[in-house]
């Protein structure tokens, strides 16, 4: 292992904002914009071609809490593109010193941020090399998905469809994964069929990430943000090998999120789901497996994997269950 992917690469790094098509008024780069916006984080000092990771965020969450995660993984020497898959407008209104804002938010049905996930991977060999630095290039040969809480979801569900796009993913992650309200209350379309090893991905490569606390109510009056019955465990009891399962001890749905997100929706990820004590050992943990597992099943070297697996390496946090199917 040449450096601890617990910690920052060795690449210096850059987030960029892209407008979707529909948002972006100048003529000449249209044709280049995504269908929905995207934030990308790559790397800018060093040249070279690198690997591609697509991050699908969880429900009614912004693409930008994830900016630390997303930068922790470029470092390493990938390019993270995260669309904004549900466009949330504003409208502020200040009557007698009162913020009142309005959002449209995502319904039940997921249908259509599957949609756009394929979508999004269509675009991904018209245009992202435009919003690249121009000494950094895209390996879509070596190309991965992955999604947190319904972003999980969604991934699975697109990567199940096997959509007729232009490209192929090698790697599926779900990051906390969640496919409804509870067993029974599944949220269109279904994902879990109870059915143990009974995702056909065509020899997908599948890593799940669990929180233990995610199944935990924070108090009496909010469901839990990943009930059993629709969580991290029920996705891993469907996958086939080659697949691999790590669950966070005392760690919680939303903790792999930025430090600090602001705006009601950034205030909202403190006080709806149990959390741990802190966001940063749950955010190095998943940005760490996250590099070792594209690192292993993309470029060949396996190295930082099997030290998890094996106990050779010093984790951010205490691990409840490694399962490995090989």
């Amino acid at each position: 292992m040449d450096t601890n992917v617990f910690e920052l690469g060795k690449y210096t790094t850059k987030l960029e904002q892209v407008e979707s098509n529909t948002n972006n008024n100048n003529s000449c780069s249209y044709s280049l914009s995504p269908p929905k916006p995207v934030l990308i984080a790559s790397p800018c000092d060093l040249a070279g071609e690198f690997p591609v990771l697509v991050f699908l965020h969880g429900y009614l969450l912004y693409n930008s809490f994830y900016s630390q995660l997303m930068l922790h993984v470029a470092s390493h020497g990938f390019i993270v593109v995260a669309p904004q898959l549900i466009e949330i407008e504003i409208e502020i209104e200040i009557e007698i010193e009162i913020e009142i804002e309005l959002y449209i938010v995502a319904g039940a049905d997921a249908s259509d941020e599957i949609k756009s996930a394929a979508d999004i991977t269509n675009w991904l060999s018209e245009g992202l090399q435009s919003y690249l630095p121009p000494h950094i290039r895209p390996n879509l040969a070596k190309l991965a998905l992955a999604g947190h809480s319904r972003g999980g979801k969604v991934a699975f569900a697109h990567a199940l469809s096997k959509p007729s796009t232009k490209l192929k993913f090698s790697v599926l992650i779900g990051v906390d994964p969640v496919d409804g309200m509870d067993k029974g209350k599944q949220t269109p379309p279904h994902v879990l069929t109870y059915s143990p090893n009974s995702f056909d991905l065509d020899d997908v490569a599948v890593m799940v990430i669990g929180s233990s606390l995610g199944e935990v109510r924070r108090n009496p009056f909010f469901p839990a943000c990943a009930p059993k019955g629709v969580n991290h465990e029920d996705f891993f009891q469907e996958c086939r090998k080659p697949a691999c399962y790590f669950v966070a001890e005392d760690y919680g749905h939303l903790d792999m999120l930025d430090d600090d997100t602001k705006g009601f929706r950034g205030k909202s990820t403190y006080c709806l789901c149990k959390n741990g004590k802190a966001r940063e050992p749950m955010r190095r943990f998943t940005g760490g497996i996250v590099i070792a597992f594209m690192k292993g099943y993309l470029e060949g070297d396996y190295s930082d994997l099997m030290a998890i697996k094996c106990g050779h390496v010093t984790l951010p946090l205490e691990l409840k269950t490694v399962v490995f199917l090989e």
